[in-house]
């Protein structure tokens, strides 16, 4: 079960003017679920993306680098579940291509004005006759988006690129910029095969924001690098990883060209908040996850520094395990602290804390520490794990899960 996350309500997700979504049942993989989405951008919208740095990149996202490097202005985005098209060669590819082509045809654009995204399973080929035959209800299903039922297909999109997923992610806010209302509204999936290393397995976040098209790229960055590159399930990088941050340019304020203005600042913490929801629900599906775990590390000479210690407690299976049985076997996190590569390290500076529980100080345990107390605190849904190098003054924090025996049950199964 997930750890804290509901399922989101239509009502309170917002539509995007300029922006259409439609959803269809194409039996990619499954018969009788959504599993085919389209995004139909007005003229004018304005398109950024971050992708996987995964050497063995899917199919999708080589053609999606691709036409955004292009310059044409993407006009639609076509997302599939079920099947990652990764591991596919020059067919997948060719396949690829060729998805884009047949959308392109019937919307009169040109196949560049398309971005595929795909994901599931890795190594098989994309059934593209599926994708192909599914594309006229989902296009007739976004035609029929209008007003007040758009918050419905955010919903339903949210559901129709799931995979192993157990709950639909997404999220909106709303702002005022000028006296204008400004709205954004996101979607995200996953749940295993999880430590982005960029953004996540699939995002998507739009904004009637009106933003000067240059400060599209550089806003998704610090975006992605704040919420969806603070995040681990399981430490590896999926080959499918895209994160995709769309500006409609329909909200009633003068144009923001420049993100440290006071718009550009009060836009930019909106959409991170809206990210970091995304991101943060990620790790409360994690395969298995009945924990959600804030490791934060403090008194880094750097910030990268904190980092590195924090993924190293993160990615612990033993540190994982011990979350999973509220077994304060808080040893496990010192040795993470130790062997994160940080040679200069002295132990006798460390201080650990488990919420509010001071469990180490100078490299030993705490003389006032008693088991039940971390115990205690290890059986509750939400967790703080606080490490103070001392250092310096950086600090940082990821956000991971526990990992249990239904982690490894749903990846037995997961072609099942």
């Amino acid at each position: 079960m997930p750890v804290d996350l509901l399922a989101p309500a239509s009502a309170g997700l917002y539509p995007i003017a300029g922006l259409r979504i439609g959803v269809a049942e194409a039996a990619i993989r499954k018969a009788d679920r959504k599993d085919l989405t389209l995004f139909l951008l007005d003229e004018g919208t304005s398109v950024a993306g971050v992708f996987t740095q995964n050497r063995f990149c899917a199919a999708p996202v080589q053609i999606s680098r691709a036409h955004l490097a292009s310059g044409r202005p993407i006009r639609a985005l076509l997302i599939n579940t079920g099947n990652a098209n990764a591991g596919t060669g020059a067919d997948g590819l060719a396949r690829a291509k060729a998805s884009c082509s047949a959308l392109a045809d019937m919307l009169a654009l040109a196949p560049e004005q398309i971005l595929p995204f795909s994901t599931g399973v890795i190594m098989e080929p994309l059934p593209l006759e599926r994708i192909v035959a599914g594309l006229p209800a989902a296009l007739a299903n976004a035609q029929s988006d209008h007003g007040d039922t758009q918050p419905g297909h955010w919903a339903r999109a949210a559901e129709a690129i799931m995979t192993t997923d157990t709950r639909p992610k997404a999220c909106s806010a709303q702002l005022q910029i000028a006296g204008a209302t400004v709205r954004i509204t996101g979607i995200s999936k996953g749940a295993g095969m999880i430590r982005p290393n960029m953004a996540t397995m699939l995002g998507f976040i739009a904004t009637d924001a009106c933003l000067h098209p240059a400060l599209l790229q550089p806003l998704l960055h610090e975006l992605a690098e704040a919420s969806f590159n603070r995040i681990s399930i399981d430490g590896d990088t999926s080959t499918n990883d895209s994160l995709v941050l769309l500006a409609t340019h329909r909200a009633a304020h003068a144009p923001i060209t420049a993100l440290d203005s006071a718009a550009g600042q009060a836009l930019k913490a909106a959409m991170l908040a809206v990210a970091q929801q995304l991101a943060q629900a990620i790790v409360r599906d994690g395969e298995g996850a009945t924990k959600f775990i804030t490791v934060r590390v403090e008194g880094g000479k750097t910030g990268a520094e904190c980092r590195q210690v924090a993924y190293a407690i993160a990615h612990s299976p033993l540190v994982k395990t011990a979350f999973y049985a509220s077994d304060p076997n808080l040893g496990r996190i010192l040795a993470a602290v130790g062997y994160a590569g940080i040679q200069d390290l002295d132990p006798a500076g460390i201080e650990l804390y488990l919420d509010d529980v001071h469990v180490a100080t100078q490299g030993g345990r705490h003389p006032a520490y008693r088991e039940e107390d971390g115990q205690r605190v290890m059986q509750q849904s939400a967790i703080t794990v606080r490490v103070l190098l001392g250092r310096g003054a950086a600090l940082d924090q990821i956000w991971t899960c526990d990992l249990g025996h239904e982690y490894v049950r749903i990846n037995a199964d997961y072609r099942s």
